[in-house]
């Protein structure tokens, strides 16, 4: 049901980015108290409280591209599909 997204431009957004896309995009754009959940269910979790969103996890270590989408967040997962970094729209 989920999809994991590579490719081949930079790492993570940098603060600035985060800002910007918290401006840009409007309703709640992270979701700090999913770290440490599996990445499926916090998948459907933020799919189902934000349904203009698509979730995407993300292996840690993937290389990502930067461009800011306001229909896209982020879940950033480990070897054992468990979220270790805040999940965030853009």
């Amino acid at each position: 049901m989920y999809q994991t997204e590579t490719t081949e431009t930079d790492e993570s957004a940098s603060e600035g980015e985060r800002r910007m896309a918290s401006a840009y995009c409007p309703g709640k754009s992270s979701w700090p108290e999913l770290v440490g959940e599996d990445g499926e269910v916090a998948a459907a979790k933020i799919e189902q409280e934000k349904p203009d969103v698509h979730a995407i996890l993300i292996p840690e270590g993937t290389i990502i591209t930067q461009e800011l989408r306001c229909n896209r967040v982020r879940v950033w997962v480990d070897e054992n599909g468990v979220v270790t970094a805040v999940p965030r729209v853009g």
